[in-house]
């Protein structure tokens, strides 16, 4: 690990983004500068987003940091994942669930889905069958993986989909931005769903078929 990727996840546990043990080592492992395009390589550790074409960027470390403390993925869990982009957030995600988990990763734009395929690949996670990349509408879930133990997204909708909530399990959580704000839902056994909130966040839309 270079000086400035170090310095990047130590400024995340320093500001208390980064809590997690598990979290923390897959920030350590998983390199965002494989999923940066070249021309940002000298750039890939700062803490803000970074374009990768068609409009949509590589999110800021802080931001992936909160969302993954939020959503608290485990060894051994099935994820779907909306809106790959580079694959940085997939290969995190890939980390933590380990060869007994899953990620079922959606994307959108086809340029999009072969970079995250290529990214991901550099670390083995589409050979072992870790992941999973499907191009697809987003919005709509993967019905065919369903049901899944945790659902992320890194674009913004008005608010959370109705697919992602049937396609999750009982007990499991959503995490997801929704217009300004970053949404958490915890699904109950009786199928209703407690609902936090936290301000302030900007991301790119969530774009329907």
């Amino acid at each position: 690990m270079n000086k400035a990727f170090n310095d990047l996840v130590e400024g995340l546990i320093r500001g208390g983004y980064l809590k997690t043990p598990a979290i923390i080592r897959a920030f350590r492992e998983i390199d965002r500068n494989d999923f940066v395009l070249p021309e940002f390589a000298r750039e890939a550790y700062g803490n803000y987003p970074l374009p990768i074409g068609f409009g949509q960027t590589v999110s800021q470390p802080l931001t992936v940091a909160f969302m993954l403390e939020l959503l608290a993925p485990r060894a051994g869990e099935k994820i779907l994942d909306i809106g790959s982009g580079s694959g940085w957030q997939t290969a995190l995600l890939a980390h933590l669930v380990g060869e007994k988990g899953h990620v079922t990763a959606v994307e959108r734009i086809p340029e999009l889905k072969t970079m995250t395929e290529a990214n991901v690949g550099k670390y083995g996670f589409i050979k072992s069958g870790i992941v999973r990349v499907i191009l697809g509408d987003g919005s709509k879930g993967y019905a065919a993986d369903a049901p899944y133990d945790k659902i992320i997204a890194a674009a913004a909708g008005d608010d959370i989909p109705p697919a992602w909530k049937n396609e999750l399990r009982a007990g499991g959580k959503i995490v997801a931005p929704a217009r300004e704000s970053m949404v958490v839902l915890q699904k109950a056994e009786k199928g209703d769903f407690k609902r936090r909130e936290y301000h302030g966040f900007s991301f790119v839309p969530l774009v329907e078929d």
